[in-house]
């Protein structure tokens, strides 16, 4: 390694846009706080990015997926299906509500299984006087939350399906996935996070766009929204006099924030252009190393390759993927594995579940690679170099 090789990051955000000019605005105007006008700009021009009717800035996707359970009637003892393998943000919310989640495992793209959802509904539940009931916890499973892992879409047609079958709401965890949408099927040209009732994103500097932190919220039913956005401002009653007659949260996203957003959507389709191109070369490059192959998008969907996830087969390649990111981390390269599975954290560990079959294997297999969309070809090359090298001496 040449000792002169900069740090490639995992993911790190592209500014090179309007960002310091629509964020000088708001240090001008001094409207630097939830009360501004980019919130409501960036609500607007995000809603009709994804075609959604109605949206609200909140913090970050976190807010919006509490909110989200909130909004829709998760109560204290209900149950949610939510996957195991997924950052555990959507797993916290649902015992933020005193609901419970039962896990399940995720399909040939990371993503939650409809066959293993079905599955476990077939061999564990009872669906009577209109609720679909866990017979093995007496508990009433209330909601459905798909994440679309990495930017490849769930594929929601049997999601869908089962949720009308069994009158479960659908809260979308579309928080790595904005710009997504469906190719195929009934969902043709929707984009991630507007098929369930409520769609939730997240801002996070790591995603394709960024305000920092920051989330919004989006659904096509007004209540939904305007309740969102009441809760959000520590629900008010009366503002004037502080009145308040629910518990409500200091959720809001800020002026600044939504003005970095702002003009990081102005950018957004060139990004995923990046991404997708930059996969591309990825792909290409490292085709035909024995023990190496990428997740790929579904066939139904047109993914944001947010992430690049590269699945490595021990007994072929050489090394495991811990001693790759190792090697990668020797290198100046950033990579990391996927999420420790929820079902075998320690605050879940007692939770139901399905079977967990194909989870676990990826759990032991994939890691993520650099894919910024401001990354380089040369870091490009340094990456697929680097792992040749590793493969080679391995």
């Amino acid at each position: 390694m040449d000792s002169n090789d900069a740090y490639i990051p995992l993911s790190v955000p592209n500014l090179k846009g309007n960002e310091l000019k629509y964020v000088g605005e708001c240090i001008k105007s001094e409207w630097i706080s939830s009360a501004g006008s980019f919130v409501t700009r960036f609500e607007n021009e995000l809603a009709s990015y994804v075609k959604a009717k109605y949206s609200t800035a909140v913090c970050n996707g976190t807010a919006a997926l509490h909110l989200a359970l909130l909004i829709t009637g998760i109560k204290p003892g209900d149950e949610v299906f939510v996957p195991t393998l997924t950052f555990i943000a959507p797993v916290n919310t649902i015992k933020y509500v005193g609901a419970t989640p039962i896990f399940i495992d995720c399909d040939d793209h990371l993503n939650i299984s409809p066959f293993a959802l079905s599955k476990f509904i077939d061999e564990n539940c009872i669906y009577k006087k209109s609720c679909l009931i866990n017979r093995k916890t007496g508990g009433k499973i209330s909601a459905i939350i798909p994440v679309h892992i990495f930017g490849n879409a769930v594929d929601m047609e049997p999601i869908m399906d089962l949720a009308e079958m069994y009158g479960l709401k659908i809260i979308e965890d579309a928080t790595e996935s904005l710009g997504t949408y469906y190719t195929k099927g009934r969902y043709a040209a929707r984009k991630t996070g507007t098929i369930g009732h409520i769609g939730c994103y997240s801002f996070n500097g790591n995603k394709i766009i960024t305000t920092g932190g920051g989330g919004m919220l989006v659904s096509d039913n007004q209540e939904y929204v305007e309740k969102a956005r009441y809760l959000s401002t520590q629900a008010k009653d009366d503002a004037l006099h502080y009145v308040h007659h629910n518990i409500g949260y200091n959720y809001r996203m800020t002026n600044i924030q939504a003005a970095l957003g702002c003009a990081q959507l102005e950018k957004i389709d060139e990004y995923i252009k990046i991404k997708r191109n930059n996969f591309a070369i990825y792909k290409k490059e490292l085709a035909g190393i024995s023990g190496l192959s990428f997740i790929n998008e579904p066939e139904y969907c047109f993914s944001n390759f947010w992430f690049y996830s590269l699945m490595i087969e021990k007994e072929k390649f050489g090394i495991d993927k811990d001693n790759l990111i190792s090697c990668l981390k020797n290198e100046r390269i950033e990579s990391r594995p996927i999420w420790h599975l929820n079902h075998m954290q320690k605050p879940y560990k007692n939770d139901p579940r399905g079977i967990i079959l194909k989870a676990k294997k990826f759990f032991e297999r994939v890691i993520n690679i650099p894919c910024s969309a401001n990354l380089r070809r040369e870091d490009i090359s340094r990456v697929i170099k680097s792992i040749k090298e590793v493969h080679t001496n391995g």
